[in-house]
């Protein structure tokens, strides 16, 4: 029990000394993979809480719509929710109709298949909106996940680098000689793969949930859609 309470101090005090060791370039390497693990954490959890609380947003919205009887005379509030992705697709799709509809009269050409078709363009981008809404700061955590690996792999490589040189200008290999460099090709190589793990396994659920969400969207656009169609008749 005593041993499980002992190794995790010595294991940071080596760490700290191996990164002491280190050159300048991997230092550098081991500091900018560490504020890209932050940032893809901050990211990770913000994300995951920001999908749940909208998620919830639109089954309240969808729960509140369902219990109107229309949903072309809905209350103006419903369309003053623009926070809610549900209600944002809503209020566009509403808009355009009866905008098509004013229009329409005044050209004395109303029809119902025009206010559809200005319904249904809205819907469509309102849903591209919202899908790039959900997909914010993905692309951003895609490239931690792909990067963090290579910036490891670079600090690898420049901490060999430096160790081969320290060898050639000495004309000797010892262990005081090589520490530095290796110590620093390791440790570059365990930082990179410490951001890149956690990130890989988050973006991946984060992922899963976004498609799942935006699926929900096009089904909530089909179904408005659907609803207004009956109505409009």
């Amino acid at each position: 029990m005593l041993a499980s309470f002992v190794v995790p101090p010595v294991l940071a005090v080596n760490i700290i000394e191996i990164f002491e060791r280190c050159g300048t370039v991997d230092k550098i390497i081991v500091i900018g993979l560490l504020i890209f693990s932050l940032v893809a954490w901050t990211i990770m959890f913000g994300k995951h809480y920001e999908l749940k609380r909208l998620r919830l947003l639109n089954l309240n919205f969808e729960s509140q719509l369902r219990d109107h009887r229309t949903v072309l005379d809905s209350p103006e509030s419903f369309r003053n929710k623009r926070v809610i992705p549900y209600a944002d697709m809503f209020a566009d799709a509403i808009e355009s109709y009866w905008r098509a509809a004013s229009i329409g009269k005044e050209r004395g050409e109303d029809s119902s298949r025009a206010r559809l078709e200005h319904a249904e363009n809205a819907l469509q981008r309102a849903l591209a909106r919202q899908t790039l809404r959900y997909e914010t700061s993905m692309i951003f955590l895609a490239s931690i996940v792909s990067g963090a690996p290579f910036i490891g792999l670079l600090g690898t490589v420049w901490g060999v680098m430096e160790a081969f040189a320290a060898v050639a200008s000495q004309q000797s290999a010892s262990i005081t000689q090589l520490a530095p460099g290796v110590s620093g090709a390791m440790l570059a190589t365990i930082a990179g793969l410490v951001v890149a793990i956690p990130s890989v396994f988050g973006y991946n659920l984060l992922l899963g949930h976004t498609r799942r969400m935006i699926m929900e969207l096009e089904n909530f656009a089909s179904s408005l859609a659907d609803r207004i169609e009956l109505e409009s008749k």
